[in-house]
């Protein structure tokens, strides 16, 4: 911005141009004065304004919180509202909990060990006609006994792969009727009338079958979700050992979480259905061929204490 000094030249220079014989230029020169003049005016009125430019990450990238990732059976990240927050129970950053800590808080006393040094694999969302029945061959060549955590609209759809899991002689869980991840947010009434479908769709294939398991989906833990199960005489269940198979990042990944995970009494946790499940299967017999050479493994017993 001009200075008084500069003030004064500027008016000098004009007086000196409005003397008779100079009006033409006079005016040309008054002018381009005039707009320089607003054109200053107008740059330090600019910079007295605070930036009001988007902020940005590290990345140089303008946060979108809407842009996360949201699989099929995973709810908001922690970044949104969800029912489950509002509920006390964790927040979700995978389809069963990936990156959750399973001996954390917000369990209400759901078991995540086998309590003893055994290992125990379990499988959700299924069953489902492509990757269960490899699943169910891969368990018998080994030998191991494993526990299906099942939602009640596939056993409903599929009762022979419930029939042929239970003569297996694998455990049977309870995993909700559709896999709702906010089931624990709604009434009593509610969480029962889901749990209790879907014992009726599993009963209606394998009737003599004991169902004392129950698993949340996503691990979204509640207190009434608990409190329900055991009034239903079933054992809430989480897991220790999360390899986020969910996401299918592919056999040797799920190999090597699982196998640099596991320890005595570990519950791990993988998946037969809700999306391509190869990598899971393909990762099966490398899993399995450690694991018994290492541990002792076993479904979740039919008599939980």
């Amino acid at each position: 911005m001009a200075t008084g000094g500069g003030t004064a030249d500027w008016l000098g220079r004009i007086r000196t141009l409005t003397r008779p014989g100079s009006t033409g230029r006079a005016v040309v020169i008054v002018t381009v004065v005039v707009v320089a003049l607003l054109g200053s005016a107008y740059a330090l009125g600019r910079s007295l304004v605070p930036d009001q430019s988007p902020r940005r990450h590290a990345t140089g990238t303008t946060a979108d919180l809407s842009a996360s990732p949201h699989y099929a059976d995973q709810p908001p990240s922690a970044t949104t509202s969800s029912s489950a927050d509002q509920s006390g129970g964790p927040t979700e950053s995978g389809q069963d909990g990936s990156g959750r800590d399973a001996g954390g808080d917000n369990l209400y006393g759901a078991h995540t060990t086998t309590g003893n040094g055994k290992v125990a694999l379990t499988f959700d969302d299924g069953p489902d006609p492509q990757y269960t029945p490899q699943v169910l061959a891969a368990l018998r060549e080994y030998g191991v006994r494993a526990t299906f955590c099942l939602v009640g609209e596939n056993a409903q759809n599929h009762p022979d792969l419930v029939r042929a899991i239970v003569d297996d002689g694998h455990t049977i869980c309870n995993h909700s009727w559709n896999h709702d991840v906010t089931l624990g947010s709604r009434s009593t009434d509610a969480i029962r009338q889901d749990l209790l479908r879907t014992n009726a769709a599993i009963r209606a294939a394998v009737p003599d079958a004991p169902i004392v398991w129950y698993r949340q989906p996503g691990g979204a833990w509640t207190y009434p979700v608990v409190s329900v199960a055991h009034s239903l005489g079933m054992t809430p269940v989480h897991w220790t050992v999360d390899p986020a198979d969910w996401e299918a990042p592919g056999a040797s990944r799920i190999t090597t979480s699982v196998l640099s995970a596991v320890e005595p009494g570990s519950v791990v946790l993988l998946h037969d259905a809700g999306g391509n499940r190869q990598g899971t299967v393909d990762a099966l017999h490398r899993i399995l061929s450690d694991l018994t050479s290492r541990f002792e493994l076993e479904a979740l017993p039919t008599d939980p204490t």
